[in-house]
């Protein structure tokens, strides 16, 4: 299926890191006034880009209206690409800035039903989910009746997080980044990345602590 709704990590498919040469032709081509060589581009990472926007959004609607931004960007900024990282890096960060701008102007965040996203999270990391969330889908006959709202706990639990923290959070949680790459997606040290990480980790542990009580421990 080709909806952008494909629980697609921007980071998952083998062409994630694709193969940058025939990348880095398309953005020569589009510099040149090609329209076709960015349609390309924009073909072979909207679904990627619409998992990212999603993930820092919190809201289907407005990862459309943030993809459509970022898109924009890179377009208007196709100049700017120097070739010292990779186009899917590049895009990465473009998409990602233009997701924290929309949740910062947004000002205030809403619940929304986010099962997609969270589902990928559960599917994607298990180790780090399992550290955020220890044994809570464990041990459990009734976890099938649960699993709709403890992804609704975990869904309100993201989105009382900073811009900046749900975006750390995605981008190694979800799509798996080293903390190398989100040093370069956010343009700022490893050592800035660890630290928001840490933060933003113990922030949702205790968002989910205080959500599930006693049951975070790993009852039986």
């Amino acid at each position: 299926m080709n909806s952008p709704r494909e629980k697609t990590s921007f980071r998952s498919e083998n062409d994630a890191l694709g193969d940058d040469k025939a990348d880095r032709e398309l953005v020569e081509r589009s510099r040149k006034g090609d329209p076709e060589a960015f349609r390309a581009i924009f073909e072979r990472y909207r679904r990627r880009a619409y998992a990212l926007a999603l993930g820092v959004v919190h809201d289907r609607d407005a990862a459309l209206d943030v993809v459509q931004e970022a898109f924009l960007r890179a377009h208007r900024h196709l100049g700017d690409f120097e070739g010292n990282a990779s186009v899917y890096t590049w895009l990465y960060r473009i998409v990602m800035n233009a997701a924290i701008d929309h949740v910062r102007k947004a000002g205030r965040r809403k619940t929304v039903d986010y099962d997609d996203a969270v589902a990928h999270l559960e599917e994607q990391s298990p180790g780090d989910t399992a550290a955020l969330i220890p044994e809570l889908m464990r041990g459990n006959p009734a976890k099938e009746v649960a699993r709709r709202e403890i992804r609704e706990k975990i869904d309100a639990a993201l989105g009382q997080l900073t811009a900046n923290h749900r975006a750390v959070l995605v981008m190694r949680e979800v799509d798996g980044l080293s903390y190398e790459e989100m040093a370069k997606v956010m343009k700022c040290s490893k050592g800035t990345i660890m630290s928001r990480l840490f933060h933003a980790r113990k922030n949702m542990q205790k968002l989910l602590l205080e959500s599930f009580g006693e049951n975070l421990g790993g009852e039986s």
